[in-house]
């Protein structure tokens, strides 16, 4: 449980400051693990921050610099691993949490890598297809010298996407004057993607949720599910789970959300926002506010989209069982704690949404093997991977008495942890 003098004052912008709550969630576990005060440096610090000037000629001639960030947070288990996205909100700290979080992420389900993200702040709304283009070349070239297959291996993330890092893998391997497939993942399947890539967040999401139903004794096809968000992640949970009969109540966005008590029609809703471009006036569905639907009576909530959705605001108004983080950061610290006295039980972020990582790491290996597998190998073995680490978890919170989230921290601190000790230090 967050302590009482480690949480974040609800009443200032302090509580949706991402890296301040990756540190709370981090000094609560190393607490908890005894760590000493040199291992706590070590681990928290990014061992690497690049922050860079893009500049482009726009399609009107005008010049304009973006600014482009790429931290490594640690490298003890391996090459640094995480997405890469372009919003105009994209920070610093936002980027060193989230390349945190990759590291806990990647540690969690047992992978040999350590964490890595980065950012352009940039609008894609606005921008043009080439525009785009010149950005992500330019971002890379100004990187490249810490990116690779052995160093650090990007990804999609928000408003970023497989044609992103085709460029990316173009640039890089332009730059090598050689082909290198394995400098990121997420790429197209004729490029050297995985099969089951798109959907593996998503499907990850159905897997540790099933699991959690069972600690109920809830059947999944009795399941009410709310989802918020829409988008590549919450969107493939909602599809993946509607076909296996688990009825999704409620889907959320920004202007508001699409309520159905007896279960939406997710491939139909889906086609009502393509033609409109809202999930809003869906003829199968009544309106609601996005905080009326957050609020709903279900057995799961699966926030599916940005950060700080839970609050200290809200996060005493949920009426779930289970609340699987399909998001980076959903949760803020303080409404961990409210959570926790609630008995709500959650399926942290860097457990819940660790299927993209984990299929990106079977995408890597058949890059460097030169052989692809089929899609229910891949799946296969995904599932296997995302079971074994909920109950690794839940078996860490059972022996410590810890909440999941802590449990899921403790976890991925020990990991990287022992590899440092391991690896020792060198002077």
């Amino acid at each position: 449980m967050v302590t009482a003098d480690a949480v974040l004052n609800p009443h200032t912008a302090d509580e949706f400051n991402p890296w301040k709550n990756a540190a709370i969630r981090f000094e609560n576990a190393a607490a908890k693990l005894n760590l000493d005060d040199g291992m706590r440096k070590i681990l928290k610090t990014p061992a690497k921050e690049l922050t860079v000037a893009i500049p482009i000629v726009l399609d009107d001639g005008r010049i304009e610099v973006f600014t482009g960030y790429r931290v490594q947070h640690s490298i003890a288990r391996g090459p640094a691993k995480g997405g890469i996205r372009y919003a105009p909100d994209v920070s610093l700290d936002e980027v060193r949490a989230l390349a945190s979080w990759m590291t806990w992420k990647c540690a969690v389900v047992n992978l040999p890598y350590g964490g890595g993200k980065g950012g352009v702040i940039c609008d894609p709304a606005i921008l043009s297809h080439i525009e785009l283009e010149r950005i992500t070349r330019r971002y890379t070239a100004e990187i490249l010298d810490i990116i690779g297959p052995e160093k650090d291996i990007p990804a999609p993330d928000m408003n970023t996407n497989e044609q992103t890092m085709a460029w990316i893998m173009d640039t890089y391997s332009m730059h090598k004057r050689e082909t290198t497939t394995g400098v990121v993942t997420g790429k197209p399947l004729n490029l050297g993607g995985s099969l089951g890539r798109p959907e593996a967040t998503g499907r990850g999401c159905l897997f540790v949720s099933r699991e959690a139903l069972k600690r109920f004794e809830i059947p999944p096809t009795r399941a009410r599910v709310v989802i918020q968000g829409f988008g590549n992640v919450g969107g493939m949970a909602a599809r993946l789970m509607a076909r296996e009969g688990i009825k999704v109540v409620c889907i959320i966005e920004t202007d508001g959300a699409a309520y159905n008590a007896n279960g939406l029609d997710i491939e139909a809703l889906l086609k009502h926002r393509r033609e409109t471009g809202s999930i809003l006036y869906f003829p199968e569905a009544q309106n609601l506010s996005a905080e009326d639907g957050l609020s709903l009576h279900c057995d799961v909530l699966l926030p599916a989209a940005k950060e700080n959705v839970i609050t200290a605001a809200n996060a005493a108004s949920l009426n779930c069982k289970i609340i699987c983080e399909g998001a980076n950061g959903p949760t803020t610290a303080p409404a961990d704690h409210i959570l926790a006295e609630r008995g709500i039980f959650v399926v942290p972020d860097i457990l819940a949404n660790a299927g993209g990582v984990t299929v990106s790491y079977f995408e890597w290996v058949q890059d460097r093997q030169g052989y692809f597998w089929n899609e229910k190998l891949v799946n296969e073995r995904l599932e296997e991977i995302m079971v074994n680490s909920f109950y690794d978890v839940l078996k860490y919170a059972r022996e410590h008495n810890v909440e999941n989230r802590t449990a899921a921290y403790m976890l991925a601190l020990d990991r990287v942890a022992f590899a440092i000790k391991l690896r020792g230090l060198y002077a």
